[in-house]
């Protein structure tokens, strides 16, 4: 039934719905209730996030508009219809993007002696402290590259800040016969230089100088917080770099490139070598966008536009510095100001899962649900660096990811099989942007004496899972960690996500199924508990909207809350269509592509959608089902996309012990609650949420509540500590006087 709802008009574009998202972001710093340098760091990361999609989601239109493919998407539209109506609508953001920036971000900064400032701006003192800079720092470094006949323009590296530079010859006729003396060329022992053929050098040149990219795009000024731009600085001094030359012209420019990868896996053994030449060939992909000054000179925009071969609609003319992503780095260097920054925030780490205790034991206890980065990571750390470390320990399995740039978790899986320990990694080499790093830390893997695999064939290697085989006392037990989120130390600090530590006996078994065929040729007919994508998690989902339409169906209440990144799923979305027109109650919240609009009046009002932007990246997966008195939550890798769903292996698992499910069911309904970082959709857009009477901003209740638990552990060390000291004291008073009554009898 629910492909009665497959119409294009009750979807929304992916492309479009994701630009409305990242202008979500953009919003938080409009928000008075965040810092000053936390709104600045959110213009920045809305650069970063825009960045990031021209170079794989536009990039992919692209190719397919390229290729004449006419197909549709969801809500009808081809590929060269996205790229116009995604152009179109992107303009319009950047256009935001810089109001913002100049009309709130630098006036305000400035409020408070936070200044950007131009180059020709400069007292006498900072004119002078940048020249020296440039002299000293950044004239060794720079190479200016011409484009003549002699000369083929060169090659622009994606994401790079570039300086175009308009020069030409400055020829002085001098009163002698001897020929011409050039401005700008010296003069040799008294000598005049050789006679020059001018006719070669008429007519404008073109250069261009790369920013070095090793140097900080903000030079700071001695003394204050005041800073200017490096490609500013470059502009105003670069004339040295061209002597004989005149400078009519500069601007800074940047392009991104097609950087999605292209890997052929018909042999996975060769999948290493494949990825490591696409990420070569990507580098010279085609260009996706231009960005150039307002007033950037119109001659060298032709120059640029004839030779990155850029169309009209994918150059972007800015008000301001070209690629604002320099002020996610403004607050670390601004000194001072604490107040204009989010204040710190310590994560709660269970003592039991701290490495001065046994976690093998705990967990043989009792299953631990964590929510990050309210609970600390270091106790999935800790889980690892114990396994490492434990004599009991046979076998470690992990899929990774992500990780970090310097990962103590691959220092703890090295170090396990440097023991003896049969270490197992499935390293995605094509996780997005990634891979250059995933491939390094395979290759590390590997000289340590670890078993690296690297996937299924035709499938990213999405899940999040780690299994250490133990052997206990009464026998080989499993011992699992199951998470929404990478194995990354770093963003788990900014990530919120969730995660079980649990030996669940038939958890166990799945995982081991689960490990042996993305490692071995195995192929489980079933799992117990597990739900593993490909197909795996589509069918149970689709079980369970069925499960609440039957009880809706049946004049019960019946609740499907859902949690993710993104649902652009259309078979999910029409059978959630489905169970909204049959009575179903339907809460989703989703931070970014929302396909589903909750204005069709089959729904009957049933489907109700938030999205939280907040201080921290909302990237955990809840899926939550409540009927006939029962309550189920779910926890998974997967969002409800088609990638998830069909092309990558993703796991969903359940939370059934009763503490750790009442707290995964408590958090999905704190985080439903939340009306100071919501958005409400209203049929095909979001709408900023008003707080009320009785406001709630989620991020900053499960900060409150992991800040409350700090301080309890805090106050049970202290008076265990107290009690220890008193009953140590006690003791020795005692035993004293045992003493000394043992003294006099022996006198007597």
């Amino acid at each position: 039934m629910y492909k009665d709802f497959y119409q294009p008009k009750n979807y929304v574009n992916r492309e479009l719905s994701w630009i409305d998202f990242n202008g979500r972001v953009l919003d938080e710093a409009l928000d008075p209730h965040n810092p000053l340098l936390e709104q600045a760091n959110f213009v920045g990361i809305t650069q970063s996030n825009v960045d990031e999609f021209f170079m794989v989601r536009v990039a992919s239109l692209h190719k397919l508009s390229a290729a004449g493919v006419k197909t549709t998407d969801a809500s009808g539209m081809t590929p060269e219809e996205q790229l116009k109506a995604v152009n179109a609508k992107e303009h319009r953001m950047v256009e935001r993007r810089y109001q913002v920036y100049n009309k709130n971000i630098l006036p305000e900064l400035a409020n408070h002696d936070i200044k950007i400032i131009k180059e020709r701006d400069l007292d006498e003192k900072d004119y002078e402290f940048t020249r020296r800079y440039f002299n000293d720092e950044l004239l060794p470094v720079l190479t200016p590259m011409a484009d003549d006949a002699s000369r083929p323009f060169p090659f622009i590296n994606n994401g790079s800040l570039n300086v175009a530079v308009k020069l030409h010859r400055n020829v002085k006729k001098s009163n002698s016969n001897d020929g011409e003396v050039l401005e700008g060329d010296q003069e040799v022992q008294g000598q005049t230089p050789e006679p020059h053929d001018d006719r070669q050098d008429q007519g404008d040149k073109f250069a261009t100088i790369r920013v070095p990219s090793i140097y900080k795009r903000l030079v700071k000024l001695p003394e204050k917080n005041h800073f200017v731009l490096i490609d500013d600085l470059i502009q105003e001094f670069m004339n040295v770099l061209f002597p004989g030359y005149k400078i009519d012209a500069s601007g800074t420019y940047r392009v991104m490139r097609d950087m999605d990868l292209d890997v052929a896996e018909e042999d996975t053994s060769d999948l290493l070598r494949s990825v490591q030449h696409q990420l070569r060939a990507r580098e010279h992909g085609q260009v996706m966008r231009l960005e150039i000054g307002l007033n950037f000179d119109e001659w060298l925009e032709d120059r640029l536009i004839e030779n990155l071969g850029v169309a009209d609609d994918a150059i972007y003319r800015v008000d301001g510095p070209v690629d604002l992503s320099f002020l996610k780095k403004l607050s670390g260097m601004v000194t001072g100001h604490d107040d204009l920054r989010y204040p710190p925030f310590k994560p709660y780490l269970n003592p039991v899962l701290d490495m001065d205790h046994n976690i093998f034991n705990a967990i043989r206890q009792k299953d631990y649900l964590m929510q990050h980065p309210y609970d600390s990571f270091q106790s999935v750390v800790n889980f690892i660096h114990q396994a490492a470390l434990d004599e009991q320990t046979l076998a470690i399995k992990m899929t990774l990811y992500r990780v970090s740039g310097n990962s103590p978790i691959i220092k703890y899986l090295g170090m396990a099989a440097q023991r003896g320990k049969q270490v197992t990694v499935l390293v995605e080499v094509k996780a997005r942007f990634d891979e250059k790093n995933n491939v390094r830390w395979a290759r590390r893997l590997e000289r340590m004496g670890c078993h690296v695999i690297y996937g299924l064939a035709g499938l990213k290697t999405h899940c999040k899972l780690a299994l250490v085989i133990r052997r206990d006392e009464d026998g080989l037990r499993r011992y699992m960690h199951l998470g929404t989120g990478n194995y990354n130390d770093v963003t788990a600090h900014f990530y919120t996500d969730m995660g079980l530590l649990t030996c669940d006996y038939e958890l166990g078994l799945d995982m081991t199924n689960l490990f042996n065929m993305l490692s071995g040729f195995a192929r489980p007919k079933y799992f117990h508990k597990l739900h593993v994508s490909p197909n795996g998690i589509r069918d149970f989902i689709n079980e369970k909207i069925d499960q609440q339409i039957k009880i809706a169906k049946s004049g019960n209440p019946a609740l499907i809350g859902m949690k993710m990144n993104s649902l652009s799923d259309k078979q999910i979305i029409a059978h959630l269509y489905e169970a909204a027109a049959a009575g179903v109650e339907i809460h989703l919240i989703v931070r970014g592509i929302t396909c589903l609009r909750n204005d069709l009046p089959e729904l009957h009002g049933n489907i109700h959608v938030h999205s939280i932007v907040g201080r921290f990246l909302e990237h955990s997966r809840i899926y939550y089902f409540v009927g006939n008195g029962h309550e189920e939550i779910y926890l998974a890798s997967a969002d409800m996309m088609t990638r998830n769903l069909n092309r990558r292996v993703e796991e969903l698992y359940p939370v059934t012990e009763e503490d750790t499910k009442a707290r995964a069911i408590s958090i999905f309904k704190s985080m439903w609650k939340d009306n100071e970082k919501a958005w409400n959709l209203k049929g095909d857009h979001y709408v900023k949420m008003q707080p009320g009477d009785e406001p709630f901003n989620s991020q900053q209740f499960f900060m409150d509540e992991a800040t409350e638990l700090r301080k309890e552990e805090k106050h049970k060390r202290k008076n265990k500590k107290r009690f220890s000291n008193v009953f140590e004291t006690l003791t020795k008073h005692v035993s004293g006087l045992h003493l000394r009554t043992d003294d006099d009898t022996s006198k007597e």
